[in-house]
Parts: C-alpha cells; sequence; structure tokens
C-alpha cells in the first residue's frame, strides 16, 4: 500500500513539474539564438548597405546588427552562413483587400472570408517575403445605419489579436465608408461592405460606430466612378474626417479629382490608397503649397500615399513580348496556369500599339503626380489593392517595388518606404533589420540596389526568427490547383 502511495505521489508531483514548466517557459527553456554571417545587409533605413554582415537574433528580435567580426556573438549561438546573399527586411502594405477570394478557384464571396482563407492569404504574403499588412474593405459587423447591426462576425479583429506562425502579422482598417453604392468595386460581393453614408448625421454617426474596431485608419471612397455613381460630398469629407480625428483615428482615401484631393488635404486626411490625382488632372501649385503648410503648421504632416499603379505599369508590357514576371517561379507556385493566362497573360498579348501607347502616357501622368507630391513632403510606401482576381496575392508587392522605380524613384528609394516607412505609418514592429526589431527579413540570391526586380529571387524568408516554410506552401497550393481543377 505505502508502495503504491508513493508510486501516485510521484507521479503527481511528475504532472505538477511538467504543468509548471509549460506555464513558465521562459523558466524551462532559454531563448533561441543564431548568428547570420557573411551576407550584404540592407537595414531599411537607407543608408548603404552593410558588406559581410552579421547580425544576431534572440527569439523572435534582432539584438545586434553589425559587420562580420564586430558583432559580439552569444555563446552557444548556431551560425548562419549567408556568404553571397543579400538580406533586406520583409516588406509592409497597407493597403490589402484580403479574404474574399478563392484563389484556387478564381472566385469572390463573403461565405469565403474566413479565418482559414485569410489566413492563407497571410501565409502567401509571408511566401513572397511580406511581413506586414493592413487589411482595407474587410468583412466585420458594422452598424446597417438602420439601428441594426450586418451580423458579419468579427474574424479581422480576431486574426489581428493573433501572431500566426509563418504568416504576414495583419491589422484592419474595417468595412470603410462611400456613398451607398459606391464603395469597393471589382466584384458584386464587395459593394455593400463599407458603410453608407449620405448624409452629416449618418457620416458622423458610421464614424462612431467604426472607431469602435480601433482601425489602423478609417478608409472612404471619394470615386463617382466615371459618372455613373454618386459620391462622398465635401460636406460629408469633413464630417467624417472632423469626427474620426475626435477619436484621434487617421484617415485615409480612395479618390480621383484634384478639386476633391483640395478638399481632402484641407480636411486633414493623411493618407491616400492611390495617387491623390489622376486620370489626366495635374497635381498644382495649390495642393502642393497644402501639403507644405500642413507639414509648416505641424498640422497632420504625415501624408502618405500607396500609389498602386501597379496594373497601370503591367499594362505599358502589353503586346507580343511575353513580360519575364509571368513566368516567374514564385507567380507558378501561387497560382494555377489557367488563372495566370486568364488575368495577364491572355489580355497582355491581345494589347495593340495604340492601348500599350495609352496605357503609357497614363502611367507616366499619375508618377508625375505621385512624384509632385513627394516633392511637396508626401511620403510614398507601399501597397498592393490587391483583393480583385487580376490583383495577385504576393506578387503584386515586388510588381510594386519595380512600378515605383519606373515612375522614377531609386531601388534605396523604394525600399525604405516599403520597408521602415511603412512599417511606421502601420505601428508594425518589423521593417528594418535593427535591434529590438521584429526578426523579419528575407535571404536575397541578387542585390536589388542593383535592379529592384531582384527582390523576387528569394531563397528563404524569415518572420520573428523562424523560417517560413514557403516549399510546404507551394505543395499544399498545387495540390489546391489541381483539386479545383478536377471540380470544373
Amino acid at each position: 500500500m505505502r508502495r503504491a502511495t508513493r508510486i501516485v505521489s510521484y507521479l503527481f508531483s511528475a504532472a505538477c513539474l511538467i504543468l509548471a514548466a509549460a506555464a513558465s517557459p521562459a523558466l524551462s527553456q532559454a531563448p533561441r539564438v543564431s548568428v547570420y554571417e557573411g551576407a550584404r545587409l540592407i537595414t531599411g533605413d537607407g543608408s548603404a548597405p552593410i558588406e559581410n554582415s552579421a547580425f544576431v537574433v534572440q527569439g523572435n528580435q534582432f539584438t545586434q546588427v553589425g559587420r562580420r567580426g564586430q558583432v559580439q556573438v552569444p555563446a552557444g549561438a548556431a551560425h548562419v552562413d549567408l556568404t553571397g546573399k543579400t538580406v533586406m527586411p520583409t516588406l509592409v502594405d497597407l493597403h490589402g483587400h484580403l479574404g474574399f477570394q478563392n484563389l484556387a478557384a478564381g472566385t469572390m464571396s463573403k461565405e469565403t472570408f474566413t479565418r482559414a482563407n485569410l489566413i492563407d492569404h497571410l501565409q502567401r504574403l509571408a511566401y513572397f517575403g511580406v511581413g506586414a499588412v493592413v487589411g482595407v474593405g474587410d468583412l466585420v459587423d458594422r452598424s446597417d445605419m438602420h439601428g441594426g447591426r450586418t451580423q458579419w462576425g468579427d474574424v479581422p479583429l480576431k486574426v489581428r489579436d493573433e501572431v500566426v506562425p509563418g504568416a504576414a502579422l495583419f491589422k484592419t482598417a474595417g468595412p470603410g465608408m462611400a456613398w451607398p453604392g459606391s464603395g469597393a468595386q471589382g466584384h458584386p460581393t464587395r459593394v455593400d461592405v463599407s458603410y453608407p453614408v449620405s448624409t452629416v448625421a449618418e457620416a458622423r454617426a458610421a464614424v462612431d460606430d467604426y472607431v469602435k474596431i480601433k482601425p489602423e485608419f478609417i478608409k472612404i471612397w471619394v470615386d463617382d466612378r466615371d459618372g455613373t455613381k454618386k459620391t462622398l460630398t465635401p460636406d460629408l469629407i469633413r464630417a467624417i474626417a472632423d469626427e474620426a480625428h475626435k477619436f484621434n483615428v487617421p484617415v485615409a482615401v480612395h479618390n480621383v479629382t484634384l478639386a476633391n484631393a483640395k478638399v481632402l488635404m484641407r480636411a486633414g486626411v493623411e493618407g491616400w490608397l492611390h495617387v491623390p490625382v489622376r486620370t489626366g488632372s495635374v497635381a498644382d501649385d495649390e495642393i502642393l503649397g497644402i501639403v507644405k503648410e500642413r507639414i509648416a503648421r505641424n498640422d497632420r504632416p504625415v501624408m502618405w500615399m500607396t500609389p498602386s499603379l501597379i496594373p497601370a505599369w503591367m499594362n505599358t508590357q502589353g503586346g507580343p513580348r511575353r513580360p519575364v514576371w509571368l513566368d516567374d517561379p514564385l507567380l507558378e507556385a501561387t497560382y494555377a496556369p489557367r488563372h495566370i493566362e486568364e488575368y495577364w497573360g491572355d489580355p497582355l498579348k491581345k494589347m495593340t500599339p495604340a492601348d500599350v501607347a495609352r496605357a503609357k502616357a497614363g502611367f507616366e501622368a499619375d508618377a508625375r503626380n505621385a512624384l509632385r507630391l513627394r516633392s511637396a513632403g508626401m511620403k510614398i510606401v507601399a501597397g498592393t489593392d490587391t483583393g480583385q482576381t487580376r490583383h495577385l496575392v504576393g506578387l503584386f508587392n515586388h510588381l510594386d517595388l519595380e512600378s515605383q522605380v519606373a515612375m522614377g524613384l531609386t531601388p534605396a528609394e523604394v525600399i525604405v518606404g516599403a520597408t521602415r516607412d511603412g512599417a511606421a505609418i502601420g505601428k508594425f514592429n518589423t521593417g528594418m533589420v535593427a535591434p529590438g526589431r521584429n526578426a523579419d527579413f528575407i535571404v536575397l540570391n541578387a542585390n536589388p540596389l542593383d535592379n529592384i526586380a531582384n527582390t523576387r529571387k528569394i531563397d528563404k524568408v524569415y518572420l520573428r526568427g523562424q523560417e517560413v516554410p514557403r516549399a510546404a506552401y507551394a505543395t499544399r497550393w498545387q495540390a489546391g490547383f489541381a483539386q479545383a481543377a478536377a471540380a470544373r
């Protein structure tokens, strides 16, 4: 009997030790430490790259960064040789529309906006070296503006509060606001996601409901869709901005015209999710003066844009010659061949010389406006507008960088905007290889400072100190393509 009692006591004590260890992992296991040596290191702050670098990762953060031989390597650290490689921070996307697409089947719907599908998209971004994204126009429960609720759930809010291994960090700008029917387009399932407002009272009430989810910013659409719809009036714009700023919540906008851009700028709007002045208008001296005046007065001086000129730039490559990015192994791993041809291969091939000339003229005009506004003090950061089926999740992040270089920025400037500056605006602890930042970095086989397209030559991606299982992801997606094709 005493022996049995001793065995029970021993088992109980062992169980308690196991539970205690599980409850206190910091006491039972020291954070892993690795030093990565030999790479050309682009830190993300715009400084010259560090040749033959060394950086230490402890747990999920960088702790030391410098030249090889000048960094104190902790005893017992694992050594990773990256000689011949280039390392840069992972990218930040401030303009994503994720969760609605079934990428294998090529369909969209509200029913597809699930936790599992949203995380799948975040894993796809991670595969391409994107470490953080702000979702815009997300499906989340809101007021229906008639005293009820939409009952759309809270998937974006729950995923925002998670750190999913092997996936980009996610924040949400919520559902957005627009004149009824003039919000997100591209697919009917997205049209009614945003708050529909048509009076000042509705606009203020919508903002009061909106801020409860603590969005990164309030997104508004100010676009009459080529004269086919009504859009937010100047009074509504001012009411939305005024109410949002009472809660210290920024506002970001999709707009088109110079006149509306001036109203928005004077109302204190902070962000633009396209070039603020487009479709033939010119960013004139008056709007440049408004930008400079806001900065001089320190009146919400950080003004930014995600140009989102990626499709326009891609269209400049139409015609018989096939763009090299259409056959990129990254794209082939993440999209079915039939969709690659349907979305871009066939449409580009069918473009006439006149079509290409128009595309080039439009791209160049919008690029000039973006650069004029940048010279006045606006920041250019990265954002893909991914959401429609033709907006390729992941690859668009790299084509965005290429389109910005085509606009007239240098590769170094583009990288800073897509890493450090985007992380600062989105309030992500990423975007730089620096002590205290999340250990989020891309290992490249070529130097993007020589050619920005080299950001697509990815060897490995690390998020929060852990290597992203890219090969396993690609295998899973390829199986999904086969399954979707068999079901057709």
